[in-house]
C-alpha cells in the first residue's frame, strides 16, 4: 500500500467552542465599538454574532498597527502574521484563538470573500506604510505635523480601505441580492469615515496627522500646524477653521444620501440595524454642525441617552 501522506481532516469546531468564541467577540465589540455597537443590537442573533466577529478581527488589526511599543516594521510583520493565521483558520486549520475561530465561521457562513477581509486588515496599516515611506513618525514636536493626503481622491482611497471595506463586509452579513448595494455601501462608508475625521481633527493633529486634503487647507489659507497652534478658544480663532470643516461636512452629507437607496436593498431583518448605524453617525455630524464646528475645545459625542433614543427607534422599525 502506498505510504503517501494523507491530507489532515478539516477542523470542525463544536457548537460550544463557537459559542465561547462568539461570546469573546461580543465582549470586545461591547467594550470598544461605541457608536458602531448600537447598530449590532438591532440585528438578529446570528447576524449580531457575525458582525461582532468582524469587529473583533478589525480591533485586533488596529491594536497591532497602533502598538507604540513595537517598531513600525515589527508591527507590519505582526499584522501579516495575524492575516496568515486567519487564512489558515478560514481554510479549515484548527485554531485556539476565539476571534479567528468566530471569524472563520462567519466567513464561511456568509460567503465573505477572503480578499475583502484582507483589505480590511491591511487598510489599518496605511498610516504605517506612509510613515515608513517618508521616514516620519507620529510626534508631539510641532514641527513634525504633516498632511497625509494632498487631494480628496487620495483621502477617498484611505476612507475606502478603512471604512468602505467594512461596509462591503457588513452587507454580506446583512444580506442583499441587488449588486447596486455594493457601490452604495462604499459611499456610506466614506460618509462614516469623513465624520470621524472631522470629529477627531484635533486629536489627530496632536499625533502629527492631518487627514483633510492639503488642497482643501490651501483653499482656506490654512497650514497643518494651525491645527495644533492656532487659537481655538476664541470665536475669531474658530472662525478660521469653520469654513473648511463645514465644506467637509457637506461633502459627507452627500455621501450619506446613498443610505436611503441602500436601505431597501438589504434583507428586511437587517434594515433596522443599517438605519440605526446611519442615524447615529449622521446625528453626530449634525451635532458637530449645531456646535458651529467647534471640535477643538472638547470631543463631540452623542450622549448615551441620544444613542438609546436612536436605538429604540431602530428596534421599533424591526418590530413593525
Amino acid at each position: 500500500m502506498s505510504s503517501a501522506v494523507q491530507q489532515a481532516p478539516l477542523f470542525s469546531p463544536t457548537k460550544s467552542q463557537l459559542a465561547v468564541a462568539y461570546s469573546v467577540c461580543k465582549g470586545i465589540a461591547r467594550t470598544n465599538a461605541k457608536n458602531f455597537y448600537y447598530g449590532f443590537l438591532v440585528l438578529p442573533k446570528t447576524k449580531r454574532e457575525a458582525i461582532s466577529a468582524v469587529y473583533a478581527f478589525m480591533r485586533r488589526c488596529d491594536d497591532i498597527t497602533d502598538d507604540p511599543g513595537l517598531p513600525l516594521m515589527e508591527r507590519r510583520i505582526k499584522l501579516a502574521a495575524w492575516v496568515v493565521s486567519f487564512h489558515r483558520a478560514a481554510s479549515g486549520v484548527g485554531t485556539d484563538d476565539p476571534v479567528l475561530l468566530a471569524l472563520a465561521d462567519t466567513q464561511r457562513r456568509y460567503k465573505i470573500p477572503v480578499e475583502l477581509l484582507d483589505h480590511l486588515a491591511f487598510g489599518t496599516e496605511m498610516d504605517l506604510q506612509e510613515q515608513m515611506e517618508t521616514g516620519k513618525t507620529p510626534s508631539f514636536n510641532p514641527e513634525a505635523i504633516n498632511i497625509h493626503y494632498r487631494k480628496f481622491d487620495d483621502l477617498y482611497l484611505y476612507c475606502y480601505r478603512v471604512a468602505s471595506v467594512v461596509g462591503l463586509v457588513c452587507i454580506r452579513i446583512f444580506g442583499y441580492r441587488d449588486p447596486r448595494a455594493e457601490a452604495l455601501a462604499e459611499r456610506v462608508g466614506i460618509a462614516f469615515q469623513l465624520t470621524n475625521i472631522i470629529r477627531d481633527v484635533k486629536e489627530d493633529a496632536a499625533m502629527g496627522r492631518v487627514y483633510l486634503p492639503g488642497e482643501d487647507l490651501a483653499k482656506f489659507n490654512l497650514l497643518p500646524i494651525d491645527f495644533r497652534t492656532g487659537d481655538m478658544k476664541s470665536e475669531a480663532g474658530l472662525a478660521r477653521f469653520r469654513p473648511l470643516l463645514e465644506m467637509e461636512a457637506e461633502r459627507a452629507r452627500k455621501f450619506y444620501c446613498a443610505a436611503e437607496d441602500l436601505l431597501p436593498l438589504i434583507d428586511e431583518d437587517s434594515q433596522p440595524a443599517l438605519w440605526t448605524l446611519v442615524t447615529v453617525y449622521r446625528s453626530l455630524l449634525d451635532k458637530i454642525a449645531r456646535g458651529n464646528y467647534d471640535v477643538f475645545t472638547g470631543k463631540v459625542r452623542l450622549t448615551t441617552f441620544e444613542k438609546l433614543v436612536i436605538l429604540s427607534k431602530g428596534m421599533l422599525r424591526r418590530l413593525t
